[in-house]
């Protein structure tokens, strides 16, 4: 089905049978029934899984998953956060559990508990250090999607953040087709035009996969000055409503470029833990509240 589009599927022309490649896969009728070899759904106990995407790298869509699984969790929901970023994987580097490694237990594997309501899983953890490179075809990276998900003990969740790598490829194509309960996706962008323009895309893809766009994050929007604590216009500001108004999608609001949630990412500390009252802080609390109101409401 790899040439099929939805427009040929209501023309009626003949399925070709090749799901794992086929956009539409998790939405056709005929993979639903097991007629197209499209593997079953991964046996996880969660409520909704939160695809992560962005069309270009840069845009602190890692930061963004961090700090709102977080705050997710940090709420009383039962959070597990898979780093599906294979190729660059930042987030145990974010929260400070880089040197961690996995562990079986009986048949499942063990994600890494950062908090009770917390967990993760991460390609890092099974690497032999951080400049090992992955250097994968899609099938492997399938295989290895298909374990994160049916074979780690995750326990029952209320939400799976996963945070795939930038663009539109197999990774976020597996996740639609092999999750289980997939909400959407939540786009995140920078306000400029280059960065929306690819963010465009992520959310077209994201409707081909027969599946909601959740709604739109605008992250760098203005910069804290670190001196007199005024923002700037630094990349611009408004795009991501622009984007969201255009796509008629939730806009779940804006996150200030900061350099204090620059040195929390690199010294492993979520910069969502430290409670006050910035603008920054506010700005991703007020976020995090907004998804769990498009999410659930």
């Amino acid at each position: 089905m790899a040439k099929n589009d939805t427009k040929k599927q209501q023309e009626g022309d003949e399925c070709e049978q090749e799901c794992s490649s086929c956009a539409t896969a998790s939405t056709c009728s005929s993979a639903k029934k097991g007629q197209a070899g499209l593997p079953p759904k991964a046996d996880i106990d969660v409520k909704h899984v939160i695809m992560v995407l962005s069309g270009k790298g840069g845009v602190g869509k890692s930061t963004v998953s961090v700090n709102l699984a977080y705050a997710l969790s940090s709420h009383g929901k039962k959070v597990g956060l898979l780093d599906l970023d294979m190729h660059g994987p930042n987030v145990p580097k974010m929260l400070g559990i880089e040197d961690h490694k996995l562990h079986v237990m009986g048949e499942r594997i063990e994600p890494v508990r950062i908090t009770g309501n917390l967990s993760v899983i991460s390609m890092a953890f099974l690497l032999p250090d951080t400049s090992t490179p992955i250097i994968w075809r899609g099938p492997m990276k399938m295989a290895a999607i298909q374990q994160f998900l049916g074979e780690v003990n995750w326990g029952p969740l209320d939400y799976l953040v996963v945070d795939l790598p930038p663009g539109t490829g197999d990774e976020a194509l597996t996740i639609a087709q092999l999750a289980p309960n997939v909400r959407g996706a939540v786009i995140v962008t920078t306000p400029q035009d280059v960065a929306t323009l690819d963010a465009m895309k992520s959310a077209k893809f994201t409707e081909k996969l027969g599946l909601p766009v959740i709604g739109v994050i605008e992250n760098m929007s203005g910069m804290i000055c670190p001196h007199c604590g005024e923002e700037i216009d630094l990349f611009g500001k408004g795009g991501g409503k622009k984007l969201a108004d255009e796509l008629r999608v939730p806009f779940l609001g804006s996150i200030p470029l900061d350099i204090e949630m620059r040195k929390a990412g690199d010294e492993g500390r979520p910069f969502i833990i430290r409670r006050g009252d910035s603008l920054t802080w506010k700005s991703v609390d007020a976020v995090m509240e907004e998804l769990i109101r498009v999410t659930e409401g």
